[in-house]
């Protein structure tokens, strides 16, 4: 008998690992096609330039997600109230700017943590539904950040010192070459990474994710694992309505609408099991990569006078969540586990 068939918890593990190889296969597989219809449409397609565009593109998209891989590896499916946390701390740092530039950042991501303070306590430890939760929640801030300030948006302002380095936020480069967003994703996506892989909590994580009443009755502390798991998405999401705002310069209400959706699809595609438990980083990225590349591969598609443009990449984006989903379905009731 081999030591996999004497141990089944080592088989279990290894069948996941294999799983996730397959996946990851998969979606960068996905990657590299459709690299190859971009170089084959547009010569400058593999560019530098044009490469860090699309990245630049997806990287807001990529800081979210990385905190929605959390939230769904715990069996908690997405937080619906991304776009209202994004828009909260946006307003939120922009208002603090007179107080200076790390005071505002600062506020900012007070905001967007207190949000996901208040989700992770009622989902976490009131184990309410997180879909109406968070969709209430989301629509609690967009009439709260109304009221607030009476519908109006908030602009920096650009001669003071705060301000203008506010504005320069999103287009700074590290060591000149990247820009600052990218970044970002690129340190989130690793430290995301090795907290979900190589941690005490990441393994909670994965045990709460795959069998909340399993992890729980072998000592998890399950109802913090799922609040830490929200807070690490509402981090995410601050960090992003920050930078997001700062591209487009001015706090409004409405910063961050549809991230939510195109979050839980990069994280879908990316082989992250909605019922939880089973994905990786890894290949969220890479479902942040597919995104952004179908979107470029779509804006230099020409059929007669037909061009896609934002309604149609949003139905194309749609339509690929639904093959996936279905996709993971099918296989999770072939193989006997629960519905994805």
């Amino acid at each position: 008998m081999s030591r996999i068939d004497a141990n089944p918890g080592l088989a279990m593990r290894t069948q996941g690992r294999l799983r996730e190889a397959a996946s990851l296969l998969v979606v960068y597989g996905l990657v590299l096609v459709l690299v190859g219809l971009g170089r084959l449409i547009s010569p400058e397609f593999l560019t530098h330039k044009y490469l860090m565009q699309t990245a630049l593109a997806v990287a807001l998209l990529g800081i979210v997600s990385v905190g929605v891989a959390f939230i769904t590896y715990s069996q908690h499916y997405v937080d619906l109230s991304i776009p209202g946390i994004m828009a909260l701390a946006g307003i939120v740092a922009v208002s603090a700017l007179k107080y200076g530039f790390f005071a505002s950042m600062a506020a900012g991501m007070a905001a967007g943590l207190a949000i996901g303070l208040a989700n992770g306590l009622v989902v976490g430890y009131l184990r309410l539904n997180p879909i109406i939760w968070t969709l209430a929640m989301m629509s609690v801030l967009s009439g709260v950040i109304r009221k607030a300030y009476a519908g109006a948006q908030v602009y920096p302002d650009a001669a003071t010192p705060a301000g203008a380095a506010f504005l320069d936020l999103y287009h700074e480069q590290v060591l000149g070459i990247v820009p600052l967003p990218v970044a970002i994703l690129a340190v989130l996506a690793v430290a995301g990474y090795l907290l979900m892989r190589h941690t005490e909590y990441g393994e909670q994580l994965r045990l709460t994710g795959s069998s909340y009443e399993v992890a729980r009755m072998t000592g998890v502390n399950v109802r913090r694992t799922v609040m830490t798991a929200f807070l690490i998405s509402a981090a995410t999401s601050a960090v992003a309505g920050i930078l997001l705002t700062s591209f487009n310069k001015v706090g409004a209400q409405y910063i961050g609408k549809g991230y939510d959706f195109a979050a839980i699809t990069a994280v879908v595609v990316g082989g992250m099991a909605l019922a939880g438990g089973r994905g990786s980083i890894a290949g969220v990225i890479g479902g942040v990569m597919v995104i952004g590349l179908l979107s470029s591969v779509l804006s230099l598609v020409r059929i007669g006078d037909f061009t896609f443009g934002e309604f149609e990449k949003a139905i194309v984006q749609g339509l690929v969540f639904i093959v996936v989903v279905g996709v993971n379905s099918y296989s999770r009731r072939r193989s006997g586990l629960d519905d994805a």
